[in-house]
């Protein structure tokens, strides 16, 4: 690895594996090349980034490299371009079926809802498919290999010290606290968790609820409008809106319960990081949500109807009023996100498929 003093740069030469990240704005697919590619080269697969948005530290190549695809890399016949965007799809078709370099190009599909003819049309060009969920999966109409999502299952883990946890975060540590993370919008149903700790909280002093995330500007009247609700029913002191942070698994550590109560997701990744750090949760059916949770026994949540208030109120006060149940989900979560989700394994089930190809 050479470094031009900005960005960690590798050799083409030495590169199977290409990721391209075509969108300059963080999003869910750039955050899952960040995570994974460290994990992948831990593991021997020689893969690097390509495009802006990511961290300098992470290895990768330059686009003027890409006229030396012509060339396959040092040890392999062909290279790796594995494609999650329909931008990114394109230049590696043209590469390969114009320009005739020895390319092999996958593509992971997290969307649940019908493609486009010209979506269509790409993937039906693509050497392998990986679908992030059976529901995605559905949506396809080419052979494909599911393969979820995983997760840091060092980064997201229970504290050595529950009350020190919630203390380092300025939180009432004799409280118990309900959380919803992520994006304050309506397709995240943020009104639906707040409406529902509005009917819950007066009636269980112990507990409280945080809601962890950033509102964008055009979402910030309905953000407003949610703490005028809360203000309007005294709540104030006891829901509390603390923002974007980026030590969200530190937050995690925090709670005793959460909510993921989304009216749409393509994948969701909140709810693996609550239960690797041995929280349980109460999720909508939307996105990957009911191939993540166990329900029933070893149960590690409950998965209730999208957009239903009082679904919502039912689950949460289920396990707000049952520590036993609370206590016992905990455990289960953890171990079954580490058994099933660690991104170790994703980046093995990856790599089973780089090797089919």
């Amino acid at each position: 690895m050479a470094d031009n003093g900005q960005k960690a740069i590798i050799d083409i030469r030495d590169v199977e594996i290409i990721a391209p990240n075509f969108k300059k704005r963080l999003s869910g697919v750039t955050s899952t090349i960040i995570q994974l590619i460290p994990v992948q080269r831990s593991l021997g697969q020689k893969v690097a980034a390509l495009g802006p948005g990511l961290p300098d530290t992470l290895p990768h190549i330059r686009l003027r490299d890409l006229r030396k695809l012509w060339h396959p890399p040092r040890t392999k016949p062909f290279r790796i371009w594995h494609a999650r965007r329909n931008i990114e799809m394109l230049p590696a078709i043209v590469m390969r079926d114009v320009l005739r370099m020895p390319l092999r190009i996958v593509f992971t599909s997290a969307s649940q809802r019908r493609h486009t003819g010209w979506t269509k049309w790409l993937i039906s060009k693509m050497d392998a498919v990986i679908a992030t969920s059976g529901k995605t999966a559905d949506y396809l109409e080419v052979p494909n290999s599911v393969a979820l999502h995983g997760i840091d299952t060092r980064r997201f883990a229970p504290p050595a010290d529950m009350a020190a946890a919630k203390q380092a975060r300025n939180l009432d540590l004799t409280k118990k606290i309900a959380g919803c993370f992520g994006r304050v919008r309506h397709q995240k149903g943020t009104d639906l968790f707040v409406d529902s700790m509005i009917r819950l909280l007066p009636a269980r002093s112990e507990w409280i609820a945080i809601v962890a995330g950033r509102a964008t500007s055009q979402h910030l009247d309905f953000e407003s409008g949610l703490k005028g609700r809360i203000a309007a029913a005294g709540l104030a002191d006891r829901i509390l809106f603390v923002g974007e942070h980026t030590n969200i698994n530190d937050w995690y550590q925090a709670l005793d319960l959460f909510v993921a109560p989304q009216r749409w997701e393509g994948f969701g990744l909140t709810p693996l990081e609550a239960m690797a750090t041995a929280v349980p949760v109460v999720a909508t059916d939307v996105g990957a949500f009911p191939e993540l949770l166990v329900t029933g026994e070893n149960e590690t949540g409950v998965i209730i109807p999208r957009d239903n208030l009082d679904a919502m109120i039912e689950a949460c006060a289920a396990f707000m009023d049952d520590h036993a149940r609370r206590r016992q989900a905990s455990a289960s979560a953890r171990a079954h996100a580490v058994d099933n989700f660690s991104i170790e394994g994703e980046a093995q089930r990856l790599g089973a498929i780089y090797r089919s190809l």
